[in-house]
């Protein structure tokens, strides 16, 4: 097709420069994954428990979506003395969504830890894509089981002239014609499932296991095309893209489309960069391209931009008309509501062709009469609105069609790149092939939790959390003077409340001390390494509970709970005594959690006469010079319903989570208080997030005599804030940048 200049004079007159197109092309890289034991391939097992239920949660989709569930139900048999048949009677309940969703949730987080573990996203897309190549196998395997089971439900009724063996003879048949149409609705709800397990839970988890700056394109994985192979199928593209020629005849084909595109493109005076195909294609996978050439059909002539817009979208409509396929254009809309009640009895290229072509039309028209339970109204109704279709309305038509094909162009090559990604994955589906590639270091298992193999209880790290009640001495002589019992109102008030959040974060009880609590959490070898981003998230919610408490403590006119939470991570396991049965932890992190949990009176005075959204402070009554090695010794720390982090569970916690910095406007002590703000998310459990914002101060030295700021440290404490208004705002200050 010929190049055909554009409109430059206009641009030159109103001195508007040529648009600026974005780029996208689809990539995937497996980075440092091993190749398996074919050397060509990448091997990969599979969950057995996740493969046994997903293929019958397959099967019983594809008998829904087929309308067979009643024929393979046992209840058809009841009448008469017909034998019945029963291995299929276990697809007669209705598939639940719930349960697939579930069952891919559970493995993908799964595959999402064993890359945190192994540092490395690949293993999370190399998981992606083994369950989308055993997805698309089994939807076609599952098809041909269910429909054997239908023809083996069949032979009961050979020779039975009653109603239902008339019935499930015609769903059979049906459900056999209607295999296109069975797959393609059974593989849009798993998409369906998909997209909303990555919406809900994936997305999240992955940003706060990785950060923002994820390279790896898992837009691969959500669009439409996903379990199709060759993006031909009329009704998919209908219904999301828009419905091009297949037949050899049809001029709108897709590669006569994409020629035509490209020459729009290239005439544009795109600079030197028309002139390379792998750009142009770039810009023909990014549909956002539509709004800034087109304004999706609908320009503002108000403006120099408009009319630039209006000009471009003018010679669009003329390529189109030229090439003689607007009117097909026009009818792939115009066939969409047609679809439900004329296909597939009549095909779907057929009946679009019949709304343009009066030969077509008056073969359309005859298989509609041959079917005389249909009415020719609405294909008559269709070839009307395509006829007058005239003026701006083609125009409009035109800029829709922009949009649609770009995103049909881009998701064909994201297709494209995922069908070739597909095929480096080998599917392990025997133990002996398992044993083989394991035993030489290149298989790649997703497992279910209740499936991991249990790993070697060896402790690498481990977090050491102490909860300490304030004045409780104080609180102590408060209850007996009025004749209650502390025992009881420490233990209702905190302790039980507390134990029971235990197993949701992995942590253990090391001792009681009195009006404090010790926990632990280990971290041992495999595991996805969250120990200290789960022990800041169990820290405020602990201090959530004893506010909620403190309500109803006020409101019933008894004391209230204050609490100073310290979290001391050490790079190591943690020793042991034994004292008879029991045994009892040595931990540097045991005496490191009591200093960062505690609060010095005289800090605790000087921090209470000034206001402040935080709860941690650490002060320096001396120099460092007088300080040197023993600088601790000099520090005050100052800890009321706050919770402190030590440097070392600050730097672990920044390799665990994605930390954002962020800039909230709040008051500093002393005018010039310098810290920042630190916040990520932390997964908690399947679609459980808990975000957290750590705050990262310089210690400040004060006269020891006045109390008064003298200067600034080096030094740097860490608080997670715990106040909820700081949260509240960060929310706001999010919401107004979207």
């Amino acid at each position: 097709m010929p190049r055909i200049p554009i409109f430059k004079r206009g641009l030159s007159e109103e001195g508007i420069g040529p648009p600026r197109l974005l780029r996208y092309t689809p990539r995937l890289i497996l980075k440092d994954i091993a190749a398996g034991v074919d050397n060509l391939r990448h091997d990969v097992y599979l969950s057995p428990k996740f493969v046994e239920q997903m293929r019958l949660q397959l099967a019983r989709l594809i008998a829904r979506h087929g309308n067979v569930e009643s024929a393979l139900s046992p209840d058809l048999l009841s009448q008469g003395s017909t034998p019945s048949y029963t291995p299929g009677a276990h697809l007669n309940r209705r598939s639940e969504p719930a349960e697939m969703k579930v069952l891919f949730s559970q493995l993908h987080v799964s595959a999402l830890n064993r890359a945190k573990v192994a540092n490395n996203l690949s293993v999370d897309l190399l998981a992606r894509l083994a369950i989308i190549k055993f997805l698309r196998a089994e939807l076609v395997s599952q098809f041909a089981q269910v429909l054997e089971r239908c023809r083996m439900r069949m032979k009961a009724f050979e020779g039975v002239r009653q109603l239902s063996g008339l019935k499930l003879r015609e769903a059979v048949a049906a459900f056999q014609v209607s295999k296109k149409a069975v797959l393609r609705r059974a593989s849009q709800e798993l998409f369906q499932t998909l997209q909303e397990i990555e919406k809900e839970t994936l997305g999240r988890m992955r940003r706060s296991l990785f950060g923002n700056q994820i390279t790896a394109d898992y837009r691969l994985f959500l669009h439409r095309m996903i379990f199709t192979e060759d993006a031909r199928d009329d009704y998919l593209n209908a219904e999301h893209y828009v419905m091009l020629g297949n037949w050899d005849r049809d001029a709108d084909r897709f590669p006569h489309m994409r020629e035509i595109a490209c020459t729009f493109l290239t005439s544009l005076n795109l600079g030197p960069e028309a002139e390379d195909l792998t750009v142009v294609d770039a810009w023909l996978n990014a549909p956002e391209n539509c709004d800034v050439l087109v304004a999706g059909g609908n320009p503002d002539v108000s403006t120099a931009e408009g009319r630039a817009q209006e000009g471009r979208l003018a010679f669009w409509l003329e390529l189109l008309d030229s090439a003689k396929v607007l009117d097909a254009i026009i009818a792939s809309y115009e066939v969409l509501p047609l679809l439900p009640e004329y296909s597939p009895r009549i095909n779907a290229q057929q009946l679009k062709n019949g709304l343009i072509s009066r030969q077509e039309f008056i073969r359309v028209e005859k298989l509609i009469e041959e079917h005389g339970r249909l009415s020719t109204d609405s294909f008559h109704a269709a070839v009307n609105r395509v006829a007058s279709c005239r003026g701006s309305e083609r125009a409009k038509v035109a800029g829709r069609f922009l949009r649609d094909f770009l995103r049909y162009h881009r998701d064909l090559r994201r297709l494209e790149v995922l069908n070739a990604a597909l095929d480096s994955v080998n599917l392990i589906g025997n133990e002996k092939m398992r044993e083989l590639s394991a035993v030489n270091g290149t298989l790649y298992e997703f497992l279910l939790p209740e499936e991991q193999r249990p790993v070697a209880e060896k402790v690498l790290h481990h977090v050491i959390v102490k909860a300490d009640i304030r004045d409780s001495s104080r609180l102590t002589r408060s209850l007996l003077e009025r004749g209650l019992n502390p025992a009881s109102y420490f233990s209702l008030n905190f302790f039980d409340p507390v134990y029971k959040l235990l197993p949701k974060y992995r942590a253990t009880k090391v001792f009681l001390e009195g009006d404090a609590m010790i926990l632990a959490i280990l971290e041992k070898e495999g595991e996805s390494g969250l120990s200290v981003s789960r022990a800041c998230v169990l820290g405020r919610e602990m201090l959530e509970i004893v506010n909620g408490y403190n309500h109803l403590l006020a409101g019933a006119h008894l004391p209230v709970l204050e609490l100073g939470i310290g979290i001391s991570f050490q790079d190591s396991a943690p020793l042991y005594l034994m004292d008879g049965d029991q045994h009892i932890m040595i931990s540097d992190a045991l005496n490191e959690s009591d200093r960062l949990s505690s609060c010095n009176k005289r800090a605790r005075k000087t921090i209470q006469a000034l206001e402040s959204k935080f709860h941690v402070y650490a002060l320096q009554t001396v120099s460092d010079d007088v300080a040197g090695e023993n600088a601790d010794d000099f520090l005050l720390s100052y800890n009321l319903n706050g919770i402190r982090i030590s440097e070392a569970a600050f730097q672990k916690l920044k390799h665990e989570i994605s930390l954002q910095e962020c800039r909230l406007d709040l008051p500093s002590f002393w005018g010039s208080e310098e810290y920042r703000l630190y916040s990520g998310l932390v997964p908690v459990g399947n679609d459980i997030f808990r975000k957290i914002v750590v705050r990262q101060s310089r210690v400040p030295q004060l006269d020891p005599r006045t109390s008064a700021f003298l200067r600034w440290t080096d030094r740097c404490y860490y608080e997670v804030c715990s106040n909820p208004s700081i949260y509240a705002m960060l929310e706001e200050t999010s919401a107004a940048r979207a």
